[in-house]
């Protein structure tokens, strides 16, 4: 897996495929991310703690955020075998990984604001 959190390139060639949209990709990524966040903290049940991790693997593989989406992997596979503590910390892990992404995402938004 690559050292970087996210991969420029996918970025690069989702904003030659979205054009406009691209702006408007971000922002659902990250309102999406933060919802998907929220469910993680406070999931009571390991099928939706496996079905969110699935989704949110998706949408990060997809925009890019490497170590995000294999956090979410692990989650996935391992949910159900862990000790509750030890989800939470994988949990945790994602949310911290989430926030130090963020602000990358955020300001490609902007770049993409000022082009326009």
């Amino acid at each position: 897996m690559d050292d970087k959190p996210v991969d420029r390139g996918v970025l690069s060639i989702l904003q030659e495929v979205m054009e406009e949209g691209y702006a408007d990709l971000l922002d659902i990524f990250l309102a999406d991310s933060e919802e998907r966040l929220d469910v993680l903290r406070t999931a009571d049940s390991t099928a939706l703690l496996v079905a969110t991790a699935h989704s949110f693997k998706g949408s990060s593989s997809n925009m890019g955020a490497l170590r995000l989406a294999e956090l979410c992997r692990q989650l996935e596979q391992q949910a159900a075998s862990l000790p509750w503590a030890a989800v939470k910390e994988m949990v945790g892990k994602i949310d911290r990984e989430f926030a130090s992404i963020r602000p990358e995402y955020e300001a490609e938004r902007q770049r993409c604001t000022a082009k326009i």
